[in-house]
């Protein structure tokens, strides 16, 4: 077998979906599992739709996830340009060469008549399509003789070139996810294929390209197949191997029916997009991945199993391990629903399994970005919550008390659990937390239990009192964790100062 050569070849036509991504890291496994090559390319056939930034946000999404490519537009390669933009004269060539061979044909309707044409369908309660039933009715080089075809193109009347699509042939794309999908070329009309600007469609670009890159296999989302049979077309005009497709299912919206969007992901609360994007024109930031706290194993776990799965109850692999356990044919054919309090379970998974050192790091950084100063062990406060949020950036939001003195407390705890006594066992308790030499937390522990059995008292009382007097809430990790955590003279401070406080706001 040929070496397998694969690529990703989105339009730059604003930010990356999730959707893409998850089809450029399909096509990296697949190639890599197999010794292959990824190669990037850029089909900006549709230069209408061009948008600024795009194409360096398209490698800096990937870039970000971890993985790169062999062969691109951002680093060369052997079959490049890699733009469909600088490969214009390729085309023009391959355009000819289907005209010339009766393959393809000149077609000089405008706009008008083509829409006259659609209308007059309509009234008649059909649907206008320009195949080989209606070809000889229109304006092109199939029902102009030679003459008038060479007097219009000596003219430079605008034209397009159609690709002449033969009727009655049985099309089959053999697709690895799909199987064998047939399709009737009766039904299929016949496409433009070289536009009126000097530019291919994305069908002969598309084609050309896969075909001098050596693409072994297409692996693309399945809104591409039913153009397959054109390009399996195509591929036959011109007598070239056609490669083994893989048509990828469409990633859903978290309730309801259809494709997962940037509007499901506004009013849901979370990204579609890997890393942030600005519209340079009306200013609008969509948020990414990246700048929501995710992690990059993370983010690639999250898509890579939004469609295939390993076939065994694990969850959790690193590209590595993605790369040796990936097969195409476990992708499935139904469509995936996003489920955005799964990809905040994968984070909290990576995030549990990091370095303590890496997650006090962060936790520095997002202090200073607050402004915060705290002298806290910022090892032993990741210790803590590690297992307790999904991104670092919550800690701060959920344990304010590491770093300051509670100013709210829970009113409905409070209202619940802050007994008539609560004041004065947190009062008691002061003396004996002064009496702990070492203030560790098992020595901690050990004087509260103590004193709890001396006094006879409840110790779901005394520790909800304690908690709320020391932290503001009424949950988290161990209190005598975080009493070490904060030191004795910080702690001592709050079971002095907030008991009266949360009596304020009891009455």
């Amino acid at each position: 077998m040929s070496k397998i050569r694969v690529r990703y070849a989105p339009s730059p036509t604003g930010p990356q979906h999730v959707g893409g991504i998850r089809t450029a890291l399909y096509n990296y496994l697949f190639a890599k599992k197999l010794g292959g090559d990824v190669i990037l390319r850029i089909e900006d056939t549709d230069q209408s739709r061009f948008v600024e930034g795009a194409e360096e946000y398209i490698i800096e999404s990937v870039n970000w996830c971890g993985f790169d490519f062999d062969e691109g537009v951002h680093k060369g390669g052997a079959y490049g340009p890699y733009k469909q933009s600088e490969r214009k004269g390729i085309y023009i060539k391959y355009s000819q060469q289907l005209i010339n061979e009766g393959k393809a044909y000149y077609a000089f309707d405008t706009p008008e008549e083509l829409k006259a044409k659609r209308i007059e369908a309509e009234v008649e309660k059909s649907t206008f399509k320009y195949d080989y039933l209606t070809r000889g009715g229109m304006r092109n080089s199939i029902a102009l003789s030679a003459d008038e075809t060479q007097k219009l193109l000596d003219d430079k009347v605008p034209y397009t070139v159609r690709f002449k699509m033969e009727p009655e042939q049985n099309i089959v794309v053999d697709d690895m996810i799909r199987g064998k999908v047939s399709f009737d070329s009766s039904e299929l009309d016949d496409k433009i294929i070289f536009k009126s600007d000097g530019m291919p469609t994305y069908h002969l670009a598309n084609i050309v390209d896969d075909h001098l890159m050596k693409i072994s296999h297409v692996i693309r989302g399945e809104e591409w197949l039913p153009s397959s049979p054109l390009h399996i077309a195509l591929y036959q005009s011109f007598g070239w191997d056609v490669p083994k497709f893989a048509h990828l299912p469409l990633l859903l919206k978290p309730t309801g029916k259809g494709k997962l969007s940037k509007r499901d992901g506004d009013a849901g609360g979370f990204p579609v997009f890997p890393i942030e994007w600005k519209d340079a024109e009306t200013g609008d930031v969509s948020k990414g991945y990246r700048e929501e706290g995710y992690y990059p194993d993370s983010f690639l776990n999250i898509i890579a199993l939004l469609g295939w799965n390993p076939g065994t109850e694990e969850e959790i692999f690193n590209l590595k391990e993605l790369v040796e356990v990936f097969d195409i044919k476990k992708v499935g054919k139904s469509g995936a629903k996003f489920d955005p309090d799964k990809a905040r379970w994968f984070n909290q998974k990576y995030l549990s399994q990091m370095p303590i050192e890496e997650i006090a790091e962060e936790i520095k950084l997002d202090l200073e970005k607050r402004e915060i100063i705290t002298s806290v062990d910022l090892f032993a406060v990741a210790a803590q919550m590690k297992e307790r949020v999904a991104f670092v950036k919550d800690i701060y939001s959920s344990a304010k008390y590491f770093f300051e003195t509670p100013k709210e407390f829970d009113a409905k705890i409070v209202k619940k659990k802050w007994k008539d006594q609560s004041s004065e066992i947190v009062k008691g308790l002061i003396h004996v937390f002064e009496s702990v030499k070492e203030f560790k937390a098992d020595l901690i522990e050990d004087g509260f239990k103590k004193y709890l059995n001396e006094k006879e008292l409840s110790f779901g009382t005394a520790m909800i009192s304690l908690r709320l007097s020391i932290t503001g809430i009424g949950g988290g990790p161990s209190l005598f964790n975080i009493a070490e955590i904060i030191g004795k003279q910080e702690t001592l401070k709050r079971m002095r100062e907030n008991p009266k406080r949360i009596n304020d706001l009891k009455d």
